[in-house]
C-alpha cells in the first residue's frame, strides 16, 4: 500500500499517543497504519467478552496480537468477562442488531477501556470498532463519549476512520495480511440470527475458523 494514500491525522489536543480499542485484526489494521503514519503511538486495547464461542474469541484475539507484534505495538489483553457480558445483556436477548443490546455491549467495553485509560495516563481513547459499515457510528460515538465523560481530562476521539478511503485500506491489508474473516458480529445472539438468515437463503451455518481474506473456504 502506497502511504502516500493514507491521511495524515491529528488528534484532538494534538495528543501524540492513545488508547485504542480494538475489535478485530481486519477494523484494526487500517486504523492502525493510519495512525503509525501520522507518528501517533497507539496501545492497543483487546476486550471483546461478547465474542462467542470461546474459539472463535480466540481466533480474533491471536490475529489482533499477531498484527499488534508485527507493528510493533503493544497488544493489552484483558480478560474474557463473558459472565458479566450475559448479565449486561440479560432481556435484550431479542433486540435487533444496531438495538439496545449493542449499545449495552459497547458500553461495556468502552467503560473498561476508559478505565484502563484513565488508569494509565491516556488522555485520549477510540475504537476500530466504528470503520465497519456494518456498525452504527451515532451510537458507537455516543457510547464512547459516554465512558470518557467518567473521568476527568478524558476524551473520546469521534474520527470517522472510513472517509478519505479507509473502507477500502481496510480490506486491501486484510487480504494483504490474510487475516480471518468473522462472519458474524461476535455475540451468540448475532450468531444465532446469521445462522437464520443463512439458512433462509439456502446457504450453510457459519463454520468457525474456515474463512480468511484473499484464501477460498476450505483451500
Amino acid at each position: 500500500m502506497n502511504t502516500a494514500e493514507v491521511p495524515i491525522l491529528e488528534t484532538p489536543n494534538k495528543e501524540d499517543r492513545l488508547l485504542l480499542h480494538s475489535c478485530c485484526a481486519p477494523c484494526e489494521g487500517e486504523v492502525l497504519e493510519t495512525l503509525l503514519n501520522s507518528k501517533i503511538q497507539p496501545t492497543v486495547f483487546f476486550y471483546n467478552p461478547n465474542i462467542h464461542p470461546k474459539k472463535e474469541y480466540e481466533i480474533r484475539k491471536a490475529e489482533d496480537k499477531k498484527f499488534c507484534d508485527k507493528k510493533g505495538v503493544d497488544h493489552i489483553d484483558v480478560d474474557y468477562d463473558v459472565r458479566n457480558w450475559f448479565e449486561r445483556i440479560k432481556g435484550l436477548e431479542w433486540e435487533p442488531e444496531r438495538g439496545a443490546r449493542c449499545t449495552v455491549c459497547f458500553d461495556m467495553r468502552f467503560e473498561r477501556t476508559a478505565l484502563y485509560a484513565h488508569e494509565h495516563g491516556f488522555n485520549l481513547f477510540s475504537s476500530s470498532l466504528g470503520i465497519s459499515r456494518w456498525k452504527n457510528m451515532k451510537q458507537i460515538n455516543g457510547c464512547g463519549e459516554r465512558a470518557a465523560a467518567r473521568y476527568e481530562k478524558l476524551d473520546y476521539w469521534t474520527y470517522n476512520w472510513r472517509k478519505a478511503g479507509g473502507s477500502q485500506r481496510m480490506i486491501e491489508i486484510s487480504k494483504r495480511e490474510n487475516f480471518y474473516q468473522q462472519e458474524y458480529c461476535g455475540c451468540v445472539y448475532s450468531l444465532r440470527d446469521t445462522n437464520k438468515w443463512r439458512v433462509s437463503q439456502g446457504r450453510k451455518k457459519v463454520n468457525i475458523g474456515e474463512t480468511y481474506y484473499g484464501v477460498e473456504p476450505g483451500a
